[in-house]
Order: C-alpha cells, then sequence, then structure tokens
C-alpha cells in the first residue's frame, strides 16, 4: 500500500489492515514470530516493511522478538511485534520489562483458544492475561479492543500514541475472526517523520545528547517503590483521560433499559444481532461495548445500565464478568442501584449466536 490517504473503503483482512496502520502510524522496526491466526500480519510487514526503510525480523522465538522490539524502542524507534495467545504469553517477561523501564511499545494478540496450545479458533481467553499485566511485578498495559477491520486499524494508530504519550506498553487485543475476516477499511493519513513525538529519553548520544542507561532494575527498596509508586500516579491520569467504551442504546434510547449486555470484540458484534431481535420482540435491550479493557470504564457502565440487569456475554469461560462484577460494586459504594450481573460463555473456540444471547436476555429479563 501507498502512503496516500485513503477515503475510498479496501477490503483488507484484520490482520492486513493492522499491519498497514502501523506503518502509517511510523512504526518502522517489527520483530514477530509466526503462529495461526496472525500470520497475514508478519506476512504484510515482511513485504512491505523495506519499502518504508524499516526493519523487519523474523527473530528465533517470541522471546527474543519482544526484546528486539525492547530495543528498537529504546533506541528511537516505533516499534511493534504480535503474536497469539501461547506466543504472547512467551512475551510477558519483555513485556514487564519494558513497563518497568517505561518504554512504549506495541503489542498485537490476535487471540485463540487455550489454555496450552489450545486451538486456532477464535477466542477471548486472554483477556486476564492483558488487563492485570500478564507478566510479574506491578504493572499496566494500555488495552485497545477493536469490533471490526475498521478499528482494527483505528485503534492500532491509537495504541502507538498512547504508548508514546505514557511511555508504557499498549497492547491490541482482538481475535481470530477479526484477524481472518475481510472488510472495507478507510485506511488513516499516515503520519509524517516530523509529526512524531520527539523521543528525548532514549538510549545514544545522538545530536550531541549524553549517553543514557535505560533499565527496570533498581536494588535500592526505596527506589523501587518510588519508581512504582510514580507509574501507578500516570495509570491514575490514563483512567481520567484515556477510558473509551460505546452504548448502543435500545428501541427506547431515553427510557431504563430492561437489560444491558456488556460484551467487546467478536461478541460485541454478535450482541448487536441480538438486539435486533430483542427490538423485534419488544425488549428494550441496550449494548455497553469497552473499547479500552484496560482502563476499563466501570464508572460510565454503571451509571448507564442505573440498576438493570447486566449480561456480559464472552468466548472463555468468564473474566470479563469480573471487572463488570467489579464496576457494580464500586458503583454501590458510590450510592448507585445494584445490578444484578449474569454470565453467558462459551470458551476452546465456541462462538455464541445471537439467538441463544437473546434467549438468555429474555430469561433474564423475564
Amino acid at each position: 500500500m501507498s502512503n496516500e490517504p485513503m477515503f475510498e473503503p479496501v477490503l483488507m483482512k484484520g490482520n492486513e489492515a493492522i499491519a498497514e496502520a502501523a506503518l502509517r502510524a511510523g512504526c518502522r522496526a517489527y520483530f514477530g514470530y509466526p503462529i495461526t491466526p496472525q500470520n497475514e500480519l508478519i506476512a504484510y510487514m515482511a513485504k512491505f516493511m523495506p519499502e518504508h526503510g524499516g526493519v523487519f525480523v523474523q527473530a528465533e522465538s517470541e522471546t527474543a522478538a519482544v526484546n528486539m522490539v525492547y530495543g528498537a524502542s529504546s533506541a528511537g524507534a516505533r516499534a511493534m511485534t504480535s503474536s497469539s495467545s501461547p506466543g504472547i504469553s512467551l512475551k510477558q517477561e519483555g513485556i514487564s520489562y519494558a513497563a518497568g523501564a517505561d518504554i512504549p511499545l506495541v503489542v498485537v494478540n490476535v487471540m485463540r483458544a487455550g489454555p496450552g496450545l489450545g486451538g486456532i479458533a477464535p477466542a477471548q481467553s486472554d483477556y486476564f492475561q492483558s488487563t492485570r499485566g500478564g507478566g510479574h511485578g506491578d504493572y499496566r498495559c494500555i488495552v485497545l479492543a477493536p469490533k471490526s477491520v475498521q478499528e482494527c486499524a483505528d485503534l492500532t494508530m491509537l495504541a502507538f500514541d498512547l504508548a508514546d504519550r505514557y511511555r508504557m506498553p499498549a497492547l491490541l487485543l482482538a481475535d481470530g475472526l477479526l484477524g481472518q475476516m475481510m472488510e472495507g477499511v478507510v485506511l488513516p493519513e499516515a503520519i509524517a517523520p516530523a509529526a512524531l513525538p520527539a523521543r528525548d529519553w532514549c538510549v545514544g548520544n545522538a545530536a550531541g545528547r549524553d549517553y543514557r542507561h535505560i533499565t527496570s532494575i533498581h536494588l535500592v527498596p526505596e527506589t523501587l517503590q518510588a519508581k512504582n509508586q510514580a507509574r501507578f500516579a500516570r495509570y491514575r491520569i490514563i483512567e481520567e483521560n484515556e477510558t473509551r467504551y460505546e452504548i448502543a442504546a435500545g428501541a427506547d434510547a431515553h427510557a431504563k433499559p430492561d437489560i444491558v449486555l456488556v460484551a467487546y470484540g467478536t461478541s460485541a458484534r454478535i450482541c448487536m444481532s441480538a438486539l435486533q431481535i430483542a427490538r423485534e420482540n419488544g425488549l428494550n435491550a441496550a449494548l455497553f461495548r469497552p473499547i479500552t479493557l484496560w482502563p476499563f470504564p466501570k464508572r460510565a457502565l454503571v451509571d448507564y445500565a442505573c440498576g438493570a440487569p447486566i449480561l456480559t456475554v464472552e468466548m472463555s469461560e468468564g473474566q470479563l464478568v469480573d471487572d463488570v462484577k467489579l464496576a457494580v460494586l464500586d458503583g454501590v459504594y458510590r450510592g448507585q442501584a445494584l445490578s444484578p450481573v449474569h454470565l453467558l460463555a462459551h470458551s476452546g473456540g465456541v462462538i455464541p449466536s445471537e439467538t441463544e444471547v437473546f434467549a438468555k436476555m429474555k430469561e433474564i429479563a423475564g
């Protein structure tokens, strides 16, 4: 693809849209290792990165790949890696090192079924791994969850911007269905090199700078504690300013919903179809879709639900539902009405159907 803005939709796979958006975001260093179902992303980078004057390396392992990203970002490049669930598990130590050294990098996870090698079908079983840090130590990652090929592109651009703004890892959490499906996408305009944020903190002595040492090791406990506390102060700023979500209202947008669905990614697409069935059957349902899984939009969810029952729909045995329950509990402490929380869960690559979601909605709403 060229660097020219695309104002007409082009047909692309989600994996390809992520790769193209990364190139347009100024990514000039990609390191990865093949794994289904995100191999099209690696293939796209291998083909087009040289045209942009960047570096593509198929590393010898996932562990090597993430540490190469760490090094490239430390030296000043916008850098990215991608994988699927078990490959992301192998990258967790490197992601923890990047968080501890305040290094911005982008990690894409096109999820498959687990645990272990599991299967190659789409799943959402990496929610805990992504939103709770995933590796050792006290840290967070910004986690963005697209629901379409268009959002695969848009949120990839955003991931690079947020990673740089807050100097931390940003994760794009898709799944095998989003990675493989083809949809029309309007590609974002490429960022000019001069418009990229300055990295005056990176290593080296380019442009007359002094040498710098970037590390995550601090052997004096009080020093490490101070570093962690400063990092979590930054996380609180992110929670205040970077929380994103979408609400699809029911048949009567001004009335309190009979039930609120909560889902992200592929599950949210299915819930949109279930909403249409609900409208046809006189049930005033709504969908609350978190776009940032961390920070999770807990207050917005509870304020919108306003005591209505909540049905969490996810392609795991129940992970997103824990954040929903914590949000409801937080709302109760703030004086909000208590929303009963229900779960419709599938795992192993099984995808819920819209009729199944509607049947559960109808049962809960009475």
